[in-house]
């Protein structure tokens, strides 16, 4: 058989516990201390199971309560204690006045866990996490790929290619419109003025005058 219900939950109140509940629990107990959790709901008028006012007292009204984050230093009394108890949360609690079961194992599973995690430490063994070969070969091969991989040589590669096809393009045309245009497929024996201003860094004007001399 397993254990007897603390009480009838049939007509009890559920939920968030109010200022007045609080105060009718804290005032019966510390008048007449704790005889039974059973009782204590039925002698102190309150419609809550046994099992609520315990919880209740201990985790936020019993006046010696220590409030506040746990300090560097029960943060590792905590790691040293759960490598030898494991998972016992009351046997922990023992440890620490002031402090309760539920605080340190929700400290334990929100921020210590991650911590050793973090350091490299199995949280269940206390002991540093080996790495498997696949995850070794994985780091290997990152490390090879970022060795081996070519270094960037233009920031807008399409661009550089498109001026370089562009400035060729320009040079043909220039070669095609000096080979074309030639003064001896017209007047054969005539030097080329034009030609020679075409390909001159000044344009000199005075050429002008002198093609036209020979044209009379």
């Amino acid at each position: 058989m397993g254990r007897q219900p603390c009480c009838d939950k049939i007509g009890l109140k559920r939920g968030p516990w109010t200022i007045e509940e609080d105060h009718k629990l804290m005032n019966f107990i510390l008048n007449n201390g704790i005889q039974c959790w059973r009782l204590v709901p039925k002698l102190a008028g309150l419609m809550r199971c046994g099992k609520s006012c315990r919880l209740r007292w201990i985790n936020y009204l019993r006046p010696d309560l220590k409030r506040g984050a746990l300090t560097e230093a029960e943060e590792d009394m905590i790691i040293k204690l759960h490598s030898q108890l494991g998972n016992r949360w009351s046997k922990i609690a023992g440890h620490f006045p002031g402090r309760t079961d539920n605080e340190i194992k929700n400290h334990w599973n929100t921020r210590i866990k991650k911590k050793l995690k973090f350091l490299g430490i199995d949280p269940l063994t206390h002991k540093p996490i080996e790495q498997n070969d696949d995850d070794i070969k994985q780091q290997d091969c990152e490390e090879i790929n970022e060795k081996v991989k070519p270094e960037k040589t233009s920031e807008y590669p399409q661009e550089q290619q498109n001026s370089t096809s562009s400035s060729s393009l320009n040079e043909s045309n220039l070669e095609m419109f000096q080979n074309s245009h030639t003064m001896d497929m017209y007047y054969p024996g005539v030097e080329d003025p034009f030609q020679n201003w075409i390909s001159s860094p000044i344009h000199n004007w005075d050429l002008f005058d002198n093609l036209q001399d020979n044209f009379l």
